[in-house]
């Protein structure tokens, strides 16, 4: 059972990683130097919190996952729901509805189901909806909306990290201009901040131009928010505001608030009091969700002030490991929470990042084929002393000099 134990610890770090085996991360003069066992006994033993430099939140083990709804239950006994309905899934619905000021709130068991059902209804009989070209919903939702929901996805906007107004005008006036047999144009969607554009913010002034544009043509709009509060934090524009442009907009429940799953929609209560049905209707009604949804809104409480102090704090960091021989780290135009890493020839990123999770369970992603790592601060940077998290990387970059 041990060793059981210990294999998936190591297994858990390199898939973190994003590496499958441990000869891809040490070298073999280390291989050899250290047998396997012993490095699993280092990582299985850590007790630290971990640091991780990968990930929008905090990255729980299911122990870890256990331990905190446990503390949040002898803190307030946790109120189950039935169904979707009472309990902490009412709870958290009306606190987003708060924030957002939207008349409504629903959870939902997945942000792909959530970002779907809100066009589908949004768009009523109308069957065409224009989505950003490298967004979640026209990429990583399987055809959804074409195979389930009958509604044909416009793309726009490829090559940029966002559309603007001209895209937008631009892709309607080619749709309108070329289709004899006019099915309708009904809902515009926007993504923000950009997954696939390393979380690349959408500046507000655009917002406010398309949202202008829309509502003078009668068109609804959607808001993909899943991470809404990291643009807010460091676009410095609140989440009400950001919804405000929007008839509906979705929030995921665990990419930083830490839940093992879920989503929440909001918009006015004639869009979102028809959501339950819809969820039956596709099988997504589960008999609780309490375990997911007391897990966000106790992240969800002092949310702003937390991420205020990320941004704050990640800043000191990245200005001190730019100081350090070899290590550039560089912000991205509209960025939030994701930054370019690089390193000098003279230091070996494997050696790095064994160092910096065996030593000090800091942990560190690999390179793409540019030899860019992409370093993300997310809420884990709160959990340890700045001093001493550089001083780790001052270690770790000593010890991974070829």
């Amino acid at each position: 059972m041990k060793k059981t134990k210990e294999e998936n610890n190591r297994r858990y770090f390199l898939k973190k990683c994003g590496l499958s085996t441990a000869s891809l991360l040490l070298p073999v003069a280390g291989i050899k130097a250290m047998p396997l066992l012993e490095l699993q006994n280092k990582m299985a033993n850590n007790a630290k919190i971990p640091v991780n430099f990968i990930y929008d939140g905090l990255a729980f083990s299911p122990q870890e996952y256990l331990e905190k709804l446990n503390e949040i239950n002898k803190k307030k006994p946790i109120e189950p729901d039935f169904y979707g309905n009472g309990g902490v899934t009412k709870l958290i619905e009306e606190e987003f509805a708060t924030m957002t000021g939207k008349e409504k709130a629903i959870y939902l068991p997945t942000g792909t189901m959530a970002n779907q059902l809100a066009i589908k209804l949004l768009n009523e009989n109308n069957t065409k909806v224009i989505v950003p070209e490298n967004s979640h919903i026209f990429r990583d939702e399987a055809d959804a909306a074409q195979s389930v929901h009958n509604k044909r996805l416009i793309p726009v906007g490829k090559g940029k990290r966002y559309f603007d107004l001209d895209d937008l005008k631009s892709a309607i006036d080619y749709t309108n201009n070329n289709e004899v047999f006019k099915s309708g144009l009904g809902t515009v969607v926007i993504e923000n901040p950009v997954r696939r554009a390393d979380g690349t913010f959408v500046p507000i002034d655009v917002i406010k131009d398309i949202s202008k544009y829309c509502k003078e043509n009668s068109y609804k709009m959607h808001l993909d928010g899943s991470r809404i509060h990291i643009a807010s934090a460091f676009n410095n524009i609140s989440l009400s505001e950001y919804a405000s442009y929007f008839d509906t907009v979705y929030i995921s429940l665990y990419k930083y608030l830490n839940a093992a799953g879920g989503a929440i929609l909001c918009g006015d209560a004639k869009i979102i009091e028809q959501i339950s049905h819809q969820i039956k209707i596709l099988g997504g009604t589960v008999f609780q969700s309490w375990n997911n949804t007391s897990m966000a809104l106790h992240y969800l409480e002092g949310i702003n002030e937390r991420w205020d102090e990320v941004v704050i704090k990640s800043e000191k960091i990245i200005t001190a490991l730019n100081k350090l021989n070899g290590v550039s780290i560089t912000s991205l135009k509209n960025g939030t929470n994701i930054y370019d890493l690089t390193l000098s020839n003279e230091i070996s990123l494997k050696k790095l990042a064994i160092f910096l999770y065996n030593e000090h369970n800091i942990w560190l992603g690999r390179a793409n084929d540019k030899g860019i790592v992409k370093f993300t601060v997310n809420e884990s940077l709160l959990t340890r002393d700045y001093k001493e998290i550089i001083d780790a990387w001052k270690k770790g970059i000593k010890h991974a000099m070829n």
